[in-house]
């Protein structure tokens, strides 16, 4: 039977990217990280890892061992956590959003932490693809998503909205639609929706995304409105990444007729029930939502 420390070694090193940090991790030596990842080779009888000078990559043998790892771990995760008792203000929290809800939530999960020092967040910022693949494969517990699912292993419910706003240089005081392509759109990793549901739900013309020109991208969410600021284009965010920017007098945020919401999307495994200590963070999230 295969030593769960060295898939635990081996896990490790995957998340860490680095056997010195790994060994830090574990309070191990690196030469006994080393050990682990040869002894489980050895085991399987291949080569899980491809390394070169300054580091590695998985083969796609390492791949099927790397998933079976964080299902056995996962697996021995869940035991733990039922055979001890549900406090409701202690325990490893794991979930996850995209990078726009992040900044919205992740200052009030670390007020939460401050309040209860024994609750442990775990929180990753993550695309909405990569949270089901995380919650399927129980790395986190709950996912906090943008986009309804369809995924019969998964339960999703609507837990709150925000309004999107479409923000323009700050001496567009209106735009009409030509004067929006002729500005352009300034891309980030959720543009795509955002963009299209705010043009499509205000003006008539607008039929796809291509008719306009793109003037720049990035996808790090608080540098998004930099170019904004500085009159190279036009974009849509949510009320509250546009309202944390730093420079405020040059931006403006324009009045359309119709608003526009994004539904955020509470998910987690359907038969795995959520322990008590996500109801007081859902809670503290969304206190307003009749779903918490």
């Amino acid at each position: 039977m295969i030593n769960p420390l060295w898939l635990k070694t081996f896990t490790t090193l995957v998340e860490q990217k680095h056997f010195t940090r790994t060994a830090t991790v574990l309070h191990m030596t690196q030469p006994g990280v080393s050990q682990h990842i040869r002894k489980l080779e050895e085991y399987y009888q291949v080569a899980l890892i491809n390394r070169s000078e300054k580091s590695f990559e998985l083969t796609p043998a390492g791949e099927k061992v790397l998933q079976f790892a964080q299902e056995l771990i996962g697996t021995e995760e869940q035991l733990k956590e039922s055979l001890q008792e549900d406090n409701p203000h202690e325990g490893v929290c794991r979930l996850s959003s995209p990078g726009a809800l992040a900044m919205r939530l992740y200052p009030e999960l670390c007020t939460l932490q401050q309040q209860y020092p024994k609750l442990l967040m775990q929180f990753e910022v993550a695309p909405n693809h990569r949270i089901i693949s995380a919650l399927l494969s129980n790395a986190i517990d709950i996912g906090l998503i943008t986009h309804q699912i369809d995924e019969p292993e998964l339960t999703t419910r609507p837990i709150d909205q925000e309004q999107l706003l479409l923000v323009v240089p700050t001496h567009y005081h209106k735009a009409s639609y030509h004067d929006l392509c002729q500005l352009g759109i300034i891309m980030h990793p959720d543009a795509s929706h955002h963009v299209s549901s705010v043009l499509r739900a205000n003006y008539p013309q607008f039929q796809h995304l291509s008719e306009i020109s793109v003037k720049g991208s990035i996808n790090q969410i608080n540098l998004i409105l930099e170019p904004v600021a500085t009159g190279s284009g036009f974009t849509v965010l949510p009320e509250s990444i546009v309202k944390a920017f730093h420079r405020q007098k040059d931006i403006h945020i324009l009045k359309t007729t119709f608003d526009v919401y994004e539904t955020i999307y509470l998910t987690y495994k359907r038969h795995r029930s959520l322990s008590s200590r996500y109801k007081v963070i859902l809670r503290q999230l969304f206190p307003f939502s009749p779903a918490t």
